[in-house]
């Protein structure tokens, strides 16, 4: 079974992948949290919070790219601005 710290090393290094193309729009993403659960909970900065697209990105290529590093991830959801973990 995997350890915690092995499971969060293995999101961060999906996060990293995804940035460059996040930063190309100005934009970034965070770890906030793994849940109990295997949901990973995100936070997205600069120009991808008002983004359109951004929910797209979301579920299409962090949550892919999450999901491909650490299959045991069941979901990637992104909190708000004013939200904490």
């Amino acid at each position: 079974m995997a350890t915690e710290s092995d499971l969060t090393q293995r999101v961060e290094a999906a996060l990293d992948e995804i940035r460059p193309f996040l930063a190309s729009d100005g934009g970034d993403i965070s770890l906030i949290e793994i849940t109990p659960e295997m949901i990973v909970r995100v936070q997205l900065h600069g120009t991808c919070v008002d983004c359109s697209v951004n929910q797209m990105t979301l579920k299409n290529g962090v949550e892919m790219t999450v999901k491909r590093h650490a299959p045991e991830v069941v979901a990637v959801h992104e909190i708000g601005l004013t939200e904490t973990a």
